[in-house]
């Protein structure tokens, strides 16, 4: 068995068709501390935070707002409010072993609403190696592989696919919660690879364990009637759910896409 190694950032994967660490996007050329909205390039969509809290969707907004952070090639400084995910750690978390679902992770001191918390960081992976990473599985390994979809205005669908299994952080010991206290939000800076950041979903208490929807559904649009009768059929491959909500849905989020063959794939989940 191979021992983890810890990285806090994103990495390239053993398929190399993806670096995460390059850097493409122009900086902007803001000579203040601090950027500002309307006169910065990266804010141009409008404001990301607001005392290190991220700035809450506005109920009339049909689609979440992309985050794109001050890079690289910014001219702003070091302490720029638009700098946040990228500066990593700023809470005391613990690995610590559960009763029933392995290790997790909790905080030691208190985290508002808002606040980010740590990022979901490993091998970057282009899909046919994620496909043939899952599909090398056992029913007793445990699936470090996450798949996130972003759904463009467009139509497009733009997937990011991480592995922390053995080159990852310390968001890999999250585990999964019907009601979790965190959620995930795609953040870029270099480039369009993004960085999978992990919010507070409410103000967090210290010792309490940390965790989010597996399946992103949580602060997304609900489920459909064609992914719940997906998950019903896949019942008999998933794995239980521990996480003791009152609304637990029994098992863990099951993505069959990575099962499929390429002419039969879909990506139905978010």
């Amino acid at each position: 068995m191979k021992k983890l190694v810890y990285s806090p950032d994103n990495v390239a994967g053993a398929d190399g068709d993806i670096d995460p660490t390059e850097i493409t996007f122009p900086g902007c050329s803001c000579l203040t501390s601090s950027c500002v909205v309307h006169m910065c390039s990266c804010l141009c969509r409008g404001e990301n935070y607001s005392s290190l809290c991220l700035r809450p969707t506005d109920k009339e907004e049909e689609y979440a707002r992309p985050v794109f952070e001050c890079n690289a090639m910014c001219q702003c400084g070091e302490s720029c409010q638009n700098r946040v995910v990228q500066r990593g750690l700023q809470f005391r978390l613990e690995v610590f072993k559960t009763e029933k679902k392995g290790w997790g992770l909790r905080t030691l001191e208190f985290i508002a609403k808002g606040r980010f918390v740590c990022e979901y960081a490993g091998e970057v992976l282009g899909f046919n190696e994620a496909r043939r990473r899952i599909q090398a599985q056992t029913s007793k390994d445990s699936n470090y592989i996450i798949a996130v979809r972003e759904h463009l205005h467009s139509g497009q669908i733009l997937e990011t696919f991480v592995d922390p299994t053995y080159i990852g952080n310390i968001g890999r010991f999250l585990n999964h919660s019907c009601e979790p206290n965190l959620f995930m939000v795609p953040v870029r800076v270099d480039s369009m690879v993004p960085k999978l950041a992990l919010f507070a979903a409410t103000d967090i208490s210290p010792g309490e364990e940390l965790s989010y929807d597996y399946s992103g559904r949580f602060h997304n649009l609900p489920i459909t009637n064609r992914e719940q009768k997906s998950l019903e059929e896949d019942h008999r491959l998933r794995k239980p759910c521990y996480c003791g909500s009152q609304t637990c849905a029994s098992f863990l989020p099951w993505d069959s896409s990575l099962f499929s063959t390429p002419d039969t794939c879909s990506g139905s989940s978010p």
